[in-house]
């Protein structure tokens, strides 16, 4: 058995993507047409990811590295489909097939009459390694949920995940495989999985009782499922969860956030529900009265974000992630990333961020970015001298697009505002701030940052007041340019206080002003004195 720790140091990691058992490859091959077999075979198939039939289209051949080549210089006939599915098992009512005792998966596009009209070959491949990341997260016991786009290993993880459980840490373990993808097609399990025990799924609409008769019949310690994506499978995974298995399973969505949004999967990560707080919790939390909270406990306790095949953002508290998300928080997972050159493990985590005032140091001593605030109709001068006065991981970000969260004033963020469909439309987070004091910009860092920021307040007074002055030397200094230039000039965006300031040092020179734009970009135009005879400005 591995040591526990062992992902707390640098190790050698290395996913083996060109290793395909000999005798399974051939086996795919051969259900193809032969024009078709004698072209691939003319390539290197190493790196074969699948092959795409399509009638009345060239037959392509698809790479790991996203390389596409035409396999034949003539459109697939229907008798080539016809040949690929004659030589294949049954199509189930999800149209897919594979070949027995392989990993390769064969699935169908059909017409509207039903008859197979396209054919997508995907090679199976037992990849090992894939897991040496997170191996003292599958060592813990605990419930672990995987994240992912399509195409980024969470199947193959969960394939070698049942191996180890079985046969590197002896515990009993049941696989739920609805589509034969995890442990191959046919009734004996692919040898990927070792010594777990594999139950079929007869419809993908019975996945949620296959579940549920594992737990009862079987007496497993751990239960693995692959794509819960219906109320009633999430209902069983819960069930499972509170009879003290331990459920490795992957979902649909690529991060926690989209998960939490999914009504029907919200369950997995203890729900939201709606709550009404009395006046006076309302006011020491700083919040509206209604508000949404986590419904209950998570049924994973861990959730696991796969960025790509070298790189993944842990949970490790799927429960204080959701309730930070529900207070509009930005979450900091603990990143493990691939050196690939190198092949060691680097381990990036939030403490090591906040501790270190903006550095991390994982391994090798690699820093964290720290968080790009955007601010919204916030003072940008003074929401910068707060940050530099307490030292905090945070920079200013000039566009909403770097920023990793946003700060709104309160007035600029009420129901319908355009902030509010923007924050949305980049997946951002966003935090209130009541007004542009020195107090209430600390208190929405403080939301950001709760174990930096303290509740006293720091003075900036003298940093305000040259905030004051260096916004009056502006005037002085644009209205030299308009009387040398004789056309209007727009100063900086200030907040009202400080425009008004300006307005009344302007018309010590005579001359006419005016404040234009929308908050936050709101500021003053100086004009220049009208040439005789001209009764406008």
């Amino acid at each position: 058995m591995k040591d526990k720790e062992a992902a707390n140091s640098s190790t050698e990691y290395k996913i083996d993507e060109d290793f395909v058992p000999a005798q399974d490859l051939p086996l795919l091959l051969d259900i193809l047409p032969d024009k078709i077999r004698q072209s691939l075979e003319k390539s290197n198939l190493s790196s074969l990811i699948e092959i795409v039939m399509d009638y009345g289209r060239l037959p392509e051949a698809r790479f790991f590295d996203g390389k596409r080549i035409d396999l034949e210089n003539e459109p697939i006939t229907l008798g080539d489909i016809n040949y690929a599915v004659n030589r294949v098992g049954d199509f189930t009512s999800d149209n897919r097939a594979g070949i027995e005792r392989t990993l390769h998966r064969i699935s169908c596009v059909r017409n509207r009459r039903g008859e197979v009209v396209g054919l997508t070959c995907r090679v199976g491949r037992t990849i090992t390694g894939t897991i040496d990341l997170i191996r003292d997260l599958i060592d813990s016991k605990k419930s672990i949920l995987l994240l992912g786009s399509p195409g980024v290993g969470k199947t193959t993880k969960l394939r070698e995940i049942a191996r180890v459980l079985a046969d590197e840490l002896n515990r009993r373990v049941i696989v739920i495989d609805t589509s034969n993808e995890i442990a191959g097609d046919g009734d004996i399990p692919h040898a990927g999985i070792g010594r777990s025990r594999r139950m079929q799924v007869a419809r993908p609409e019975l996945q949620h009782s296959v579940m549920i008769e594992a737990v009862e019949n079987h007496t497993p310690e751990t239960i693995i499922i692959d794509e819960i994506g219906t109320e009633l499978e999430a209902a069983a995974a819960r069930t499972i969860a509170e009879r003290g298995v331990q459920l490795i399973g992957t979902a649909h969505g690529n991060a926690l956030e989209n998960l939490l949004k999914n009504p029907v999967l919200s369950d997995l990560v203890g729900g939201i529900q709606t709550v009404t707080l009395g006046d006076e919790e309302a006011k020491r939390r700083g919040t509206q009265k209604t508000i949404l909270e986590r419904a209950a406990e998570p049924t994973f306790h861990i959730a696991i974000e796969i960025l790509d095949h070298q790189r993944l953002a842990i949970h490790k508290d799927v429960a204080s992630a959701v309730d930070e998300l529900l207070r509009g928080r930005a979450l900091f997972p603990e990143i493990r990333k691939l050196d690939k050159e190198t092949g060691k493990v680097e381990i990036l985590t939030k403490k090591e961020t906040l501790t270190s005032h903006g550095v991390s140091f994982s391994s090798t001593n690699t820093p964290l970015p720290t968080v790009s605030i955007y601010p919204y109709a916030v003072s940008r001068g003074q929401l910068e001298r707060v940050i530099q006065t307490l030292e905090l991981p945070a920079s200013i970000s000039r566009t909403i697009d770097e920023a990793t969260v946003i700060f709104a004033l309160k007035n600029y963020a009420k129901q319908g505002a355009k902030i509010l469909e923007l924050a949305k439309k980049h997946k951002t987070p966003l935090y209130v701030v009541k007004n542009n004091t020195i107090e209430g910009i600390q208190k929405a860092l403080k939301e950001l940052f709760p174990d930096i920021v303290s509740d006293f307040t720091v003075e900036l007074d003298v940093n305000h007041s040259l905030d004051k002055e260096g916004a009056l030397e502006e005037v002085r200094v644009a209205i030299d340019k308009v009387m040398d230039a004789e056309k209007a000039i727009d100063l900086t965006p200030r907040n009202a206080k400080i425009r008004k300031l300006q307005h009344e040092l302007i018309e010590q020179y005579k001359l006419d002003s005016l404040s234009i734009g929308q908050e936050p970009a709101r500021r003053v135009r100086i004009f220049p004195p009208p040439k005789p005879g001209d009764k406008s400005l």
